[in-house]
């Protein structure tokens, strides 16, 4: 069953009510088949590169960040896509030990019950791209007036760019890690 609606799209319905502000969701699900590769592998590249080779915990990623973390440094995400998908189905944009914790519980069983091509359609369905912008589909027509499955290359690397800060970053001004992005899929072999 495809989800009618995340913690993430509660929790900004909720955030504008409380403000009273204007909240008009755009959510669209659709089969993977009909995202463009060129998404599929831009956000790949961006959010998760090692996706199809850890379990739903990406260690060596985590390591790196929990270095910089004690040496004082940037500190950097270490999430999987997996990670991410349970975080913004069930629990919404908070942080805390806890949730961390039960989102640990579940990373696991989301690999082993859903599989990676699931959890990669899943993901690309319900991330927001944007103020009420759910899904692949409804960022690429948001942004590009094209559906998810004509995306091209370049935009898919500037949609990818906006995932970390979907709220502040805007596709048109993803130059620098647009191209990052781009070349870490040529480097991949897309």
């Amino acid at each position: 069953m495809d989800p009618p609606t995340t913690a993430v799209q509660v929790e900004r319905h909720v955030q504008a009510w409380i403000h009273a502000t204007s909240y008009h969701k755009r959510y669209r699900f659709l089969p993977l088949e009909q995202i463009s590769p060129n998404l599929q592998h831009a956000v790949i590249a961006a959010e998760d590169g090692r996706f199809y080779q850890h379990h739903g915990f990406d260690w060596q990623e985590i390591k790196i960040a929990a270095s910089q973390d004690m040496e004082g440094g940037r500190t950097r995400g270490a999430s999987t896509l997996t990670q991410q998908l349970v975080k913004n189905l069930f629990f919404g944009t908070g942080r805390s030990v806890l949730r961390k914790g039960a989102e640990a519980t579940l990373v696991p069983v989301a690999e082993l019950v859903l599989g990676k091509r699931r959890i990669l359609e899943l993901y690309l369905n319900i991330v927001e791209w944007g103020p009420g912008v759910y899904g692949a589909d409804s960022a690429c027509r948001y942004y590009y007036r094209v559906p998810a499955r004509a995306v091209g290359r370049e935009q898919a690397a500037r949609l990818a760019a906006v995932l970390p800060a979907p709220l502040r970053r805007r596709p048109e001004r993803m130059n620098n890690y647009s191209g990052v992005i781009l070349r870490r899929m040529q480097q991949t072999g897309w």
